[in-house]
């Protein structure tokens, strides 16, 4: 099988920007060493193979790998940085106080936390009227309650912290203070040639997203050009064999898993003999290990270098909530069948009938741990969620490459517990063992 090939250290610096899309000489001096050195040959790799384009930026000493997909995941995003791990997606409030961070940075790249605070809010105060922002209130007073404006310290504080886990901004202090403080101060200083191309897509103002449907703006977003972002071509653009190949090639990827069906047109790209071997060929010089069947793509990274995903490691409930239900999910009279939450929850009350203490914490509320559970299979790709009834998942193809085991604690053991391991990897994880089951 021949194809694109990149060596070992180029590889790996792929991964990264697949992952980062950024990489600094400051924060990632090695990764950046080798994307200098092979600036060409990953350049013209990306653009050829998945139509991303690779810019370095001597001057700044930072790497950018500018993705485009027009079927963006809807449960995707940036997750809120906490103290012990990562906590959840970013709302919406908090990345439009991104932007406007980045923008008050890009006319002051040094700025107290102070002035921000009051520049942001007065922004916010002249466009809530007319719905465009949010309001930003940050002082208690008779009209806003002493929880809205922590709340919206909170939010700021989260988008402050996005930045600097992204290199954009650095910081002179601890921004946990500015949470409950009001009189913490700190320093926030940024880039502005890092600031003007953190932003790469056309301006929404150009691309009158106001007047478009929503299920349109992320195919407007994506183009290349104003032309490109016509509605009335993107479908016809959709059918074309280049741009069915670079969705899926991206989709591979890009994602935990990829469905060969889910294609606009009658056969998949990955259904045919040319488009499999292309797309194992893209995954293969990235490094990363397949896992195909003919209904069911899933890739592995043994590094762990391409994604954040620590399922199925770890010792949380949640996880082991999730195992539980994915060793479950095989084994019904229909494995096909959609997962109701009842179904989940009267698989917990049977566990905690057995073990106690299992869960303990969550004990008169399973609702709430099925469904953190279900929200871990679902960024796994393993169950995909279902508006139609609510709270309802359907399995997808990929539970089928699992074998999970449940160990309990031997009788001799002080105390009860239990424990979920799963011998099968889950796709872009740091395992190192082999998929049990290919094709």
């Amino acid at each position: 099988m021949s194809g694109p090939r990149l060596d070992a250290d180029l590889a790996e610096a792929a991964r990264r920007l697949t992952v980062a899309c950024r990489v600094s000489a400051d924060d990632d001096a090695q990764h950046y060493r080798a994307i200098l050195r092979g600036r060409r040959e990953l350049g013209e790799f990306f653009a050829a193979e998945l139509g991303w384009t690779l810019e370095v930026q001597d001057v700044a000493g930072v790497v950018r790998l500018h993705k485009r997909r027009d079927d963006v995941p809807g449960d995707r995003g940036p997750y809120l940085v906490r103290q012990t791990n990562d906590g959840p997606l970013a709302a919406a409030n908090v990345l439009v106080l991104v932007a406007l961070i980045c923008e008050q940075l890009w006319r002051r790249p040094r700025i107290s936390l102070r002035e921000l605070l009051q520049a942001v809010a007065q922004v916010c105060a002249a466009e809530a009227p007319s719905g465009r922002l949010p309001e930003f209130r940050i002082v208690a007073t008779d009209q806003v309650s002493k929880r809205e404006a922590q709340q919206n310290r909170q939010n700021i504080v989260d988008a402050l912290k996005l930045l600097v886990a992204e290199g954009e901004i650095s910081v002179d202090a601890d921004l946990e203070r500015a949470v409950t403080d009001e009189g913490a101060d700190l320093f926030i200083t940024a880039d502005r040639e890092s600031l003007s191309t953190k932003f790469a897509s056309l301006s929404p103002t150009l691309l009158d997203l106001a007047a478009r449907a929503p299920d349109t703006h992320a195919a407007v977003l994506s183009a290349r050009s104003l032309p490109d972002a016509d509605p009335a071509l993107a479908e016809e653009r959709a059918a074309t064999v280049d741009a069915r190949r670079l969705r899926a090639l991206r989709r591979v990827v890009d994602d935990p898993a990829a469905d060969p069906d889910d294609d606009p047109s009658t056969v998949g790209y990955l259904s045919t003999i040319t488009g499999r071997e292309r797309a194992l060929n893209v995954v293969t010089a990235f490094g990363l290990v397949p896992t195909v069947r003919r209904d069911w793509w899933q890739v592995t990274d043994p590094s762990g270098t391409a994604s954040g995903m620590e399922f199925p490691h770890g010792r949380r409930t949640e996880r082991q909530a999730a195992l539980a239900i994915l060793a479950e999910l095989p084994r019904r009279t229909d494995p096909h069948a959609p997962v109701l939450l009842a179904e989940m929850v009267a698989l917990f009350e049977s566990v905690r009938a057995t073990l106690p203490r299992w869960a303990a914490a969550y004990a008169g509320r399973l609702p709430a741990l099925a469904r953190a559970a279900a929200t871990e299979l679902v960024a796994a790709g393993l169950l995909r969620p279902s508006t139609k009834p609510m709270d309802c998942w359907r399995p997808t193809p990929g539970v089928h490459l699992w074998r999970v085991r449940v160990r309990h604690a031997e009788p001799t053991t002080r105390g009860s517990a239990a424990g979920t391991r799963a011998r099968q990897p889950v796709p872009r994880l740091p395992d190192t063992s082999a998929p049990e089951e290919q094709s």
